[in-house]
């Protein structure tokens, strides 16, 4: 992009400012499952990439890139950054998934045209004021353990692979060069939910990526999630970098899939009001004794459709949106658009995608393939055998990062009941030519899709 004398979004000590020097709250909603796709938003099972190679399997290489290019085109469009700009929302955080960027087969090769949905998004959102913050969502190998790096197996190989980590140096050097200068680009998120079990990797290659950026871009402002999905800020110096801000994590157990009760217990231990903001305070500690700005990247419930469920849930959105104007704190929510589980904006039931996925996706969710939103259980006379046996067969065993029973979850239902439900994914699909393609696409424009109004509510308030 052409150079321009940047006026842009800048920290200034603890808060924001915009380029004429205001200080500015940034409050705005995360573009998840669009550049990086994920399994519960657009209802398939598994990876990305593994999807993407059934689905191509299926397709042929032609229909194959006319069907994702046409998805990429309708999910966030003109009118959805119009939407936005309209309610006063002031930042997209959009997650980009690096295979958009360089190829496994074709390492250190920038792809050009894997910069043109993301250009778009940028210039649009700029056109209704709102800013664009760049997230690298899923990295070469996997930063963390979960589906929503591409991982495929639970293991992030990215912290132990030089190969890798020189490959994601190249592409922020890459998007660096491409958006400096850009006053709509609120900043770069150099990392989402990294999550490096030996806790030594981490720090020094934040500092690699951080001066490798700086070398070309000294302006826009870096983003930084901490350790184990953002939630563990001692990997960083004593002293805050400049004009850096470190953003966290914040959902409530209470608000996801296997949530109980608010207030009330959610895996043995009592949950309110209370203790939401004692978990902010110590995730946020790091930043509040820096004095650098407050920066919540992902929060939000997960909705259910029973309404004395969900209006617990809006109480936990409620609970939050109070800490967070209380402490001066800016907040992307997770997220903008889906299918109806946790979304802003939803595609309707009566859409052409649902109406050919709407079974797919109803089995997936009784089998609890989707981790995220799922009880976590599926079909409990299989789960919970394998529970109870790694329980008292290695009473000790803790895996990082969230312990035993989450990893049997991992293992069991979000990748081995998840690779099969892939190709069935995959297999409605056959058949289809470009005009019933072009329909399932277009069920996730704008105008096609539902808003949440109470949600919109809430966050417009927020």
């Amino acid at each position: 992009m052409a150079e321009r004398p940047f006026a842009g979004i800048a920290t200034e000590g603890s808060t924001f400012v915009d380029g004429a020097g205001n200080v500015i709250r940034l409050r705005g909603v995360c573009l998840g499952g669009w550049l990086n796709m994920e399994n519960f938003i657009t209802g398939y099972a598994g990876t990305e990439s593994r999807m993407r190679a059934e689905v191509r399997a299926v397709l042929g290489d032609e229909l194959y890139e006319f069907f994702f290019d046409r998805l990429l085109t309708e999910f966030f469009g003109e009118d959805d950054a119009k939407f936005l700009g309209d309610n006063g929302f002031t930042l997209v955080r959009i997650p980009v998934n690096h295979r958009h960027i360089e190829r496994d087969d074709r390492p250190f090769e920038i792809l050009e045209d894997g910069f043109r949905h993301l250009d778009r998004a940028v210039e649009a959102c700029g056109r209704h004021g709102v800013y664009s913050l760049i997230d690298l969502h899923a990295l070469p190998g996997s930063q963390n353990q979960h589906w929503h790096s591409d991982n495929a197996d639970g293991h992030a190989a990215f912290w132990d692979n030089t190969q890798y980590q020189d490959r994601v140096v190249a592409m922020w050097e890459a998007i660096a060069e491409r958006y400096r200068g850009n006053p709509w680009v609120a900043g770069y998120n150099l990392m989402n939910e990294p999550a490096d079990e030996s806790r030594r990797v981490v720090g020094p290659y934040y500092k690699r990526l951080f001066d490798a950026v700086r070398a070309i871009d000294p302006d826009h402002t870096i983003f930084l999630d901490g350790n184990t999905y953002s939630t563990e800020f001692d990997i960083f110096d004593a002293e805050p970098w400049p004009n850096t801000v470190y953003s966290l994590h914040d959902y409530v157990p209470a608000g996801l899939g296997r949530g109980g009760p608010y207030p009330g217990i959610t895996n043995g231990v009592w949950i309110d009001r209370q203790t939401v903001l004692d978990k902010f305070l110590r995730r946020s500690e790091y930043a509040r004794r820096t004095g650098t700005p407050l920066m919540v990247g992902e929060f939000a419930p997960i909705y259910t459709g029973d309404l004395e469920t969900d209006a617990e849930r809006r109480q936990i959105l409620a609970d939050q949106l109070e800490i967070y104007r209380d402490h001066d704190v800016s907040w992307t929510s997770w997220m903008y658009k889906d299918l109806g589980r946790q979304g802003l904006v939803s595609v309707r039931p009566d859409s052409a995608y649902l109406q050919h996925f709407g079974d797919f996706v109803a089995k997936k969710n009784r089998l609890a393939a989707d981790r995220w939103g799922g009880d976590g259980v599926g079909v409990k006379e299989v789960s919970q055998p394998l529970q109870d046996l790694i329980a008292r067969e290695f009473p000790d065993f803790d895996p990082y990062p969230w312990g035993a029973a989450d990893w049997v979850r991992l293992m069991l239902l979000n990748i081995t009941i998840s690779q099969p439900l892939a190709a069935e994914y995959a297999a409605l699909f056959r058949g289809l030519g470009r005009e019933e393609l072009a329909a399932l696409a277009s069920s996730f424009a704008f105008e096609n899709c539902s808003v949440r109004e109470s949600l919109l509510e809430q966050l417009v308030s927020g």
